[in-house]
């Protein structure tokens, strides 16, 4: 005799052997359920006080039997039946409700996670007898309705509905929709999702940047969601009802990807990836998949994968012991090294020989630096948030074509070129990675040889972008890095990027604000004051410029505005 699924305890021998009996009953594939299992699922619910469950096949067939309690019943693993894209899982699960109600919140969270090809529900009376059944299916396409499609409540010993023919076009719409869905661009398609406590505004700047980050990333974005919580749940960042709400819309939206604005400890991975059937990222994995994406050279390889790994380490959590090694000897028997901690050696080994990489790359960037010192030619770095408009402004500077697009960390290997000003002055200037409110740790410390290039330095150029909301809190975001770099000492010009994009007003203020240089990178004839600024910095740091009128005979030709090499230095 199968096994009876869920709580059997207090139940009497006659009880057991009756519920036990359920699995020999065959229903007509065209049938919900046969009358006579109606009578005797009803009858034993009210004797047992429980509500009675069954998991039946399309066939007919029943393949689980469940007991639960007065209020609700738990369904078992049903893993062993797969739901491939525009299928059920092949499943219907029929049982009763002690109290005249319709189906439950929990019933409906089953139907969608489980994806069963219909949920019943049949009540009781108080004589042990049916009362009404109660029948829903999913959407096949997200409606404004939710994601659940109640029938009409049908006697049960006598429904009007034909069971297959109904599956069947579910199924059909499922397929339609899921070819629908996948014509396109074929990338991955997430919903994001921030849990705060921080005001509207903030969140939704978060959020905006986010979704850049998705777009950069090649992730196609379906969907946000914000929620606001006065204390965040330390297990599920949200609550388990958002946790599942969020799931089923996910689902229905045709999602391969759930995206965190905030990052995730191990703990609050483990626990999220359990309740929701989707690939789970947070804001600091999506930063590390970009900079995987865009590193090019050997150093930004070593660089990205040792960042991966150090994020990743805490987070192994294979228990598996099916792969152990096996000692012998007295003492040694059994288990010895499991999976997990062979991967967690392995990770450890793979740190030890980046960081030796990354400090023979130590090495040779103090040997440049030596060189350079020799020549005695002044350093200016560029620096700013991600997609400031950095690499742009090197390109129009020294005439060279680094990589530059409207995206985040479009380019992650430093570039350093050759520069003369138009009154002979040479300089090296170097464009750097972005920076980015919230900097993961890993890569903070990963890319400590290249942001120490800015250590040698003689000048900063700030670039800003303008053109963002935001862009007070992008100041403060490379403000407090440039603090912990201790690059305070180091003199800055502050860039006003993309000017063209603003007002009048918007310009006045920002540039009384920062004191800074408003500047569009894309146009050479914008950057004089600025090329004057940086002349006069390097030949005698602190230096107010003057502009005068005549020196603009030096800019009469913007193709000639500077003398720029791709060389890389």
């Amino acid at each position: 005799m199968k096994k009876i699924s869920g709580n059997t305890a207090g139940l009497k021998a006659t009880q057991v052997r009756r519920i036990e009996n359920l699995y020999h009953h065959r229903i007509p594939p065209e049938t919900i359920i046969s009358p006579p299992l109606v009578d005797e699922i009803c009858s034993l619910s009210v004797e047992t006080k429980r509500q009675i469950g069954l998991l039946i096949e399309r066939s007919g067939k029943i393949v689980r039997v469940i007991v639960g309690d007065n209020q609700k019943i738990m369904l078992p693993d049903t893993s062993d039946y797969k739901t491939p894209p525009g299928r059920l899982k092949g499943l219907r699960c029929v049982h009763t409700h002690l109290n005249d109600e319709s189906l439950t919140r929990d019933d409906l969270t089953d139907l969608s996670l489980l994806r069963l090809d219909l949920m019943a529900s049949i009540t009781t009376t108080g004589r042990g007898g049916p009362g009404n059944m109660h029948v829903a299916h999913i959407l096949p396409s997200p409606s404004k309705h939710g994601p659940h499609q109640f029938l009409a409540a049908e006697d049960p010993k006598n429904p009007q509905i034909n069971c297959i023919e109904l599956i069947r076009a579910i199924e059909d719409e499922l397929s339609n929709y899921q070819a629908l869905r996948e014509v396109g661009t074929g990338r991955e398609k997430a919903v994001l999702v921030s849990v705060t406590a921080a005001p509207k505004k903030q969140a939704l700047g978060s959020l905006d940047e986010l979704r850049e980050l998705a777009r950069s990333s090649g992730i196609e974005v379906i969907d946000t969601i914000v929620q606001h919580r006065k204390k965040i749940n330390p297990k599920f960042l949200m609550g388990t009802g958002k946790l599942e709400e969020l799931t089923i819309h996910a689902m229905q939206l045709g999602a391969t990807l759930v995206v965190f604005d905030q990052e995730l400890n191990p703990s609050q991975i483990r626990s999220i990836t359990d309740q929701v059937d989707f690939r789970v990222l947070d804001r600091t994995q999506l930063i590390l998949d970009i900079f995987a994406q865009r590193a090019r050279s050997r150093e930004g390889k070593i660089q990205v994968e040792l960042a991966q790994l150090k994020y990743m380490l805490p987070r192994l959590a294979t228990k598996n012991t099916a792969m152990s090694r096996l000692t012998g000897g007295i003492g040694g028997r059994g288990p010895g090294e499991t999976k997990l901690e062979i991967n967690r050696r392995r990770v450890r080994d793979r740190i030890t020989r980046l960081e030796k990489s990354l400090a023979n790359v130590k090495k040779q960037r103090g040997q440049q630096k030596a060189r350079r010192a020799k020549k005695g030619l002044p350093v200016i770095s560029i620096i700013g948030y991600t997609n400031a408009g950095k690499s742009t402004l090197l390109n129009t500077l020294t005439n060279s074509s680094v990589l530059a697009e409207s995206r985040l960390f479009a380019t992650l290997d430093p570039s350093s070129k050759r520069l003369k000003f138009p009154r002979d002055t040479e300089v090296i200037i170097t464009d750097t990675v972005g920076f980015i409110k919230d900097l993961p740790q890993e890569l903070r410390v990963a890319f400590r040889a290249t942001l120490e290039e800015l250590e040698s330095a003689d000048l900063l150029l700030h670039v800003i972008d303008a053109a963002n909301e935001a862009y007070n809190e992008q100041i403060a975001s490379v403000a407090k890095i440039l603090n912990e770099l201790n690059l305070n000492h180091i003199p800055v010009i502050n860039v006003i990027n993309k000017s063209d994009l603003i007002d009048s007003e918007t310009h006045d203020r920002i540039i009384s604000e920062t004191g800074g240089v408003a500047v569009c990178a894309k146009k050479a004839e914008t950057l004089h004051t600025l090329i004057e600024k940086m002349e006069a910095e390097i030949a005698d740091p602190g230096v107010q410029v003057d502009r005068h009128p005549e020196s603009d005979n030096l800019y009469c030709n913007e193709n000639n505005l500077l003398t720029g090499s791709s060389e890389l230095i």
